[in-house]
C-alpha cells in the first residue's frame, strides 16, 4: 500500500506549519525592521506583501506536503476535517502537536535569521490593541478562519477541479488576511497564534496572553463551522450514500483508508 507512516505525515505537519510561520509571520518583523532602518513608516503596500508571503508559503506547501500528510498545517483544518468524518480523531492530538511545534521551531527559526530585533519588534506575535473590544478581534478572527477553512473544504470536495487546490487556497489566506489584520493580525490559525508567543515569551519579550484564548477559540470553532456548513450546502445524496458506507465498514478498514491525505491549509 502506497501510503507515509504516521512518523512521516507528522514531520510533514512540522515541517509545514515551520515553513508557514517562518515565511508568514518572519514577513511582518522583517518588513518591521527594514521600515525602521529607512525612517518609513508601516503602510498598506506592508500588508500586502505580508499577505502576499503567507499565500505564496501556503501554495507551496500544500504541493509540497499535501500528498504526505494532508498539508493541514492548521489546528482549525484539522478539527474541521475529524468533525465531519474525513479525519480520526484518534489522530488529532498528534496532529494538533506537530503543528504547534512546527509553529515553535518555524518562530525560533525567524530569530535566528534576523536576530533579536525581530523579537524587539514584537516577532510577528498576533494581537489587538486596547481600543479593540474582545468580542470584535472574536468575530475577526472567526470569520477570516471560516473563510480559510471553507475554501479548504470546498478545493478537496470530490466535485472540485482538481489540481487547484494549492493556489485557491493560498489567494484565500491572501485575501482573508488584507480584511482582518488591522483588526487582529490575521492570525487565522491557533498553531501561529500559540508559537509566535511562546518563542516572544521565551526571549522575554511582551506577550498578551489574556488574548490567546480570543485567538485560538474563535479560530477553532470557526474550522468546525466552515466544515458543517460547507456539507450542508454542498453534500448531495450521493456524498451520504458514500459515508454510509464508509461507516459500514469502518470495523475492517484500516484508519489511514478511512481518512487518505487531503491538500489543505492552512
Amino acid at each position: 500500500m502506497d501510503e507515509n507512516t504516521r512518523w512521516q505525515k507528522l514531520a510533514a505537519e512540522f515541517l509545514g506549519t515551520a515553513f508557514l510561520v517562518f515565511v508568514g509571520v518572519g514577513s511582518v518583523p522583517a518588513l518591521l525592521i527594514v521600515d525602521d532602518a529607512n525612517g518609513s513608516t508601516f503602510s498598506g503596500s506592508d500588508l500586502g506583501i505580508i499577505s502576499l508571503a503567507f499565500a505564496t508559503v501556503v501554495i507551496v506547501t500544500v504541493y509540497v506536503f499535501g500528498y504526505i500528510s494532508g498539508n493541514h498545517i492548521n489546528p482549525a483544518v484539522t478539527l474541521g476535517l475529524a468533525a465531519t468524518g474525513k479525519f480520526p480523531w484518534a489522530q488529532v492530538p498528534t496532529y494538533l502537536a506537530a503543528q504547534v511545534l512546527g509553529a515553535v521551531a518555524g518562530a525560533f527559526a525567524i530569530v535566528g535569521v534576523l536576530g533579536t530585533k525581530a523579537s524587539d519588534v514584537g516577532l510577528g506575535v498576533a494581537s489587538y490593541g486596547d481600543a479593540i473590544p474582545w468580542y470584535q478581534a472574536f468575530f475577526a478572527e472567526f470569520i477570516g478562519t471560516f473563510l480559510l477553512v471553507f475554501a479548504v473544504f470546498g478545493v478537496i470536495y470530490r466535485k472540485a477541479a482538481p489540481g487547484w487546490a494549492g493556489l485557491a487556497i493560498g489567494m484565500m489566506v491572501f485575501a482573508a488576511i488584507i480584511p482582518v489584520a488591522p483588526t487582529t493580525g490575521a492570525s487565522i490559525n491557533p498553531a501561529r497564534t500559540t508559537g509566535p508567543m511562546l518563542v516572544q515569551q521565551v526571549l522575554g519579550g511582551h506577550v498578551s496572553w489574556e488574548q490567546w484564548p480570543v485567538y485560538v477559540v474563535a479560530e477553532l470553532l470557526a474550522g468546525v463551522a466552515a466544515a458543517l456548513s460547507f456539507g450542508l450546502i454542498a453534500h448531495t445524496a450521493q456524498d451520504n450514500a458514500a459515508e454510509s458506507a464508509v461507516e459500514n465498514a469502518a470495523d475492517t478498514r484500516p484508519a489511514e483508508v478511512l481518512a487518505p491525505a487531503v491538500p489543505s491549509e492552512v
